[in-house]
């Protein structure tokens, strides 16, 4: 049973703020925003075959901006990456984008076949945090996926991936890896990192496996962050720690015993996020940390596989995550989404 849980982003914020009124007298949840959508997104009548058809004529692609409210990861991506980024008029220019509340209840025609309430497409499209960011072809296919928050160069990417319908020939580390003129980022060592061509060979025990790249302009935020905070790093003491150079082609062995690459691994993995972390245990895929994640959420996805409360429950992270929420609150401590 592989149970792809990709990152937690927004979905996890929506979980612990409904735990938000029955906690107010014992420990404090914080950390939400409010989102503010830029007011040139598509005023869009949510029959997104239509869109898509109108866009199409148009020479445009559609983004689906799949969001929660007050999920701070994304306001940040609505802020930073569509009202006030450098590349805002070629979004514009080249993309209709239309909004969709994954708890919401307006009614989506989203092809011939399937009307339903926005929650009921995200369910429908195993969206399983926020933001999730489809981008449609005209034939109204998803060519690419985005689970969860992307800086601001990383999403230019992004934009350029689908904008140059580069998605008909390769994919998108391998087209990022051909547009960059000079390493964005230099590998760096951790004490608790190891070297490990063979991931069967450790695969009994969890296995924490971080991909980096040379063009990850988050890597280095991970090192000065969450692989510096005494907290995770004790979390960490319950997987072997292996990183691969996701453009690698060295051979490996892959969790299962397959031989491989790096480089085959990720795109067999479906990982576009660097620095991504896929968690493993007993040989199997458990979890994914495949986007930004603060600090209550990157601790508890690592805890989740790490102590194996996966075993306990093996349906939904987000039902752990909801007795342990519910137990820091109730023993007075605060949690902060946003740190």
């Amino acid at each position: 049973m592989r149970n792809r849980l990709f990152g937690i982003i927004g979905l996890v914020c929506c979980a612990l703020l409904n735990l938000q009124t029955a906690a107010a007298q014992t420990g404090q949840l914080t950390g939400g925003a409010q989102i503010q959508h830029p007011d040139w997104f598509k005023n869009s009548f949510l029959d997104v075959a239509s869109d898509v058809d109108e866009a199409a004529a148009a020479g445009r692609h559609v983004i689906l901006f799949m969001y929660l409210n007050e999920c701070p990861y994304c306001a940040r991506m609505a802020d930073e990456n569509f009202a006030n980024a450098p590349y805002t008029p070629f979004i514009r220019e080249n993309f209709d984008v239309i909004e969709i509340n994954i708890r919401g209840d307006r009614e989506v025609a989203f092809d011939t076949e399937t009307s339903v309430t926005e929650k009921e497409l995200a369910r429908l499209l195993k969206v399983r945090y926020t933001p999730t960011i489809l981008f449609l072809n005209k034939e109204n296919q998803t060519v690419l996926r985005l689970n969860g928050y992307r800086s601001v160069p990383a999403f230019k990417h992004a934009l350029d991936f689908v904008q140059q319908q580069a998605y008909l020939n390769t994919t998108l580390s391998r087209f990022i890896e051909q547009q960059q003129s000079a390493p964005v980022y230099r590998f760096r060592d951790h004490p608790m990192l190891r070297q490990i061509s063979d991931l069967q060979s450790v695969a009994e025990r969890p296995l924490a496996v971080l991909f980096e790249d040379s063009s990850c302009d988050a890597c280095d935020d991970l090192h000065d962050g969450h692989l510096r905070d005494p907290k995770t790093l004790k979390i960490l003491e319950n997987f072997t720690l292996v990183r691969l150079n996701a453009n690698a082609d060295d051979p490996i062995v892959d969790p299962t015993g397959n031989p491989t690459t790096p480089r085959a691994f990720a795109e067999q993995l479906g990982l576009t996020y660097r620095p991504g972390i896929v968690l493993f245990d007993r040989g199997k895929e458990i979890s994914r940390i495949d986007g930004l994640l603060y600090s209550y959420h990157f601790q508890e996805m690592l805890r989740y596989v790490g102590e194996r409360h996966y075993e306990q429950y093996p349906n939904s992270f987000y039902d752990y995550l909801n007795v342990r929420t519910a137990e820091i609150l109730e023993s007075g401590r605060n949690i902060d989404l946003s740190k």
